[in-house]
């Protein structure tokens, strides 16, 4: 079980946001694709997704190329994406909101017991915590194959994020997220590898496990500084800035 871009190429009219991004996310298993604002993060999820069209390269699923596959036929096949905004249905109620994903809703609210006072509130009134809560359960539901999340704890605790980690990592899928930064209960997960594609520029300029981001980034400046990784495909990948 995989999803992979292979020289992916993204354009926004004249502007390239990625630059023949290649990257592998294994499954069943959890691979972040980290970068600050404006480094394609989101892009390339929005690629693997199918939201946005490639102007050059592949994304393969599964060793089949699903390039010209569109989004919604992606989502048929078990993909799940979970965007930064508007993942919910803000006119309907949380009850409604989770009764598009399944008939029976009690394993989201066994994950997120938060949300069983709100059930009856309509989506849009919630936090931008309470909200990511609700998007996430519905992808809990889902049962995906493949699940996307763009920065999945924004707005909640730290409990509730660490929390909604576990969820994800977890799940017997492929989960891929967007972060700005690692968030820290990932470095030293146990059972099971993280692994970590960073981003800059619209380009990889590491891929490796999250345990050697713990690593490299000890006593470094900034993400990315100064450190090579071997990705989760074995080929090794320099830092072109460091």
């Amino acid at each position: 079980m995989s999803i992979a871009l292979r020289h992916a190429r993204v354009r926004y009219g004249p502007l390239e946001a990625l630059h023949g991004v290649t990257l592998v996310a294994p499954g069943p298993g959890l691979t972040v694709l980290l970068g600050r604002n404006g480094s394609g993060r989101t892009t390339a999820l929005r690629a693997l997704a199918g939201t946005v069209p490639l102007s050059g390269g592949a994304v393969v699923w599964d060793g089949a190329d699903v390039t010209r596959m569109p989004a919604y036929e992606r989502a048929r096949r078990g993909l799940c994406l979970v965007p930064e905004r508007r993942a919910v249905f803000g006119s309907l109620t949380v009850r409604e909101n989770l009764e598009l994903a399944a008939a029976g809703f009690a394993a989201a609210l066994d994950a997120y017991p938060q949300l069983e006072p709100l059930l009856p509130r309509r989506a849009g009134t919630l936090s931008g915590g309470e909200q990511r809560m609700l998007a996430l359960s519905r992808a809990l539901l889902a049962r995906a194959r493949v699940v996307l999340v763009d920065e999945p704890a924004q707005g909640m605790s730290p409990t509730v994020a660490a929390r909604t980690y576990e969820l994800l990592g977890g799940l017997d899928a492929c989960v891929v997220v967007a972060e700005q930064r690692l968030p820290p209960g990932l470095r030293e997960r146990s059972g099971r590898t993280t692994y970590v594609h960073e981003l800059r520029r619209g380009a990889v300029v590491f891929s490796g496990e999250a345990a050697e981001v713990a690593r490299a980034t000890t006593g470094a400046t900034g993400p990315g500084a100064g450190r090579t990784g071997r990705g989760p495909s074995g080929g090794r990948r320099p830092n072109p800035s460091g």
